[in-house]
């Protein structure tokens, strides 16, 4: 029963980028040291979006501490966890900022932090997945960092900055504000021209296919061949890139594989289910 799971919500820790990064964790609480799952959400996200509480429940009743968090500058505050409330920290959000804030989180927990009692978890079983942007993130912190076992990523994107074309280049700069509609709230969401301008100059460690390329780890890309906002095609390029990848495309699954925000039922959608289902099974081979 769900009910015997020890919950840790909206937890602090200070960034390395001057804001605080907010961070649950769900586990089952027996004495016996288990594997540990750090999630890391997507753009125009937050740790506590539609099913993610559903989905954390779901790894902590499997025997895996699970851990998801707010990224530093995602737009929400300590207040308004699911309302995007701070739109100067989401326009000077970057992929470096996000990076770090993973690792942040990483060191604080793994390194003995009361937040879980040690007896619980097996700080030598990290793994990691990442939902759209935070896939991401999550292959990059991945390829840098040797304490992680494993990595799953659902949904995710291939490379930072692929679509931004030459016309937006010159008019983002123009402005020093690029605008992106949310399609949930309606609101305009500014991106910095710093965003830019932090991807070109960290390139060597923000750089997607490069890291997916260096990677030794076991890897399991999850996508939906019915993806309107990252199409399928990207894992299925990506897993051409490293022959450790396994992949899975989920056959009419869209992006949040059925979800959506506020989520109100106590089950995860179908095809949600299948990628817990999927990555569960992935976690536990042997290697």
């Amino acid at each position: 029963m769900k009910s015997n799971l020890k919950r840790i919500s909206n937890q602090i820790v200070k960034g390395k980028h001057n804001k605080d990064i907010l961070f649950d964790v769900v586990y089952k609480q027996n004495g016996i040291a288990k594997p540990i799952i750090f999630f890391a959400h997507g753009f125009k996200g937050f740790k506590d979006w539609g099913h993610f509480n559903v989905v954390a429940n779901e790894f902590a009743m499997a025997n895996y501490v699970f851990v998801k968090f707010n990224f530093s500058h995602n737009g929400t505050d300590h207040n308004n966890l699911t309302d995007f409330v701070d739109l100067a920290a989401f326009g000077n959000n970057n992929f470096s900022i996000e990076l770090d804030d993973l690792g942040t989180v990483m060191d604080y927990l793994l390194g003995g932090n009361a937040a879980i009692e040690l007896a619980e978890f097996n700080n030598s079983n990290v793994n990691l997945i990442g939902h759209s942007r935070g896939g991401g993130i999550t292959i990059l912190k991945a390829a840098e960092d040797a304490r992680v076992s494993k990595i799953i990523t659902w949904a995710s994107v291939n490379e930072f900055g692929r679509y931004w074309d030459t016309e937006t280049f010159a008019k983002w700069e123009k402005d020093g504000v690029h605008y992106v509609k949310n399609g949930r709230t309606g609101q305009q969401m500014p991106l910095y021209w710093q965003l830019y301008e932090n991807y070109f100059a960290n390139q060597s460690r923000l750089h997607i296919p490069t890291a997916v390329k260096n990677l030794s780890i076991p890897f399991l890309a999850i996508h939906g061949d019915d993806d309107g906002a990252v199409p399928h095609s990207l894992a299925i390029e990506m897993a051409g890139w490293n022959n450790n990848i396994q992949l899975e495309i989920l056959e009419n699954a869209n992006h949040v594989f059925g979800g959506k925000h506020p989520w109100e039922e106590e089950n995860l959608p179908n095809d949600m289910q299948k990628v817990v289902d999927l990555t569960l099974s992935f976690l536990q081979q042997a290697t």
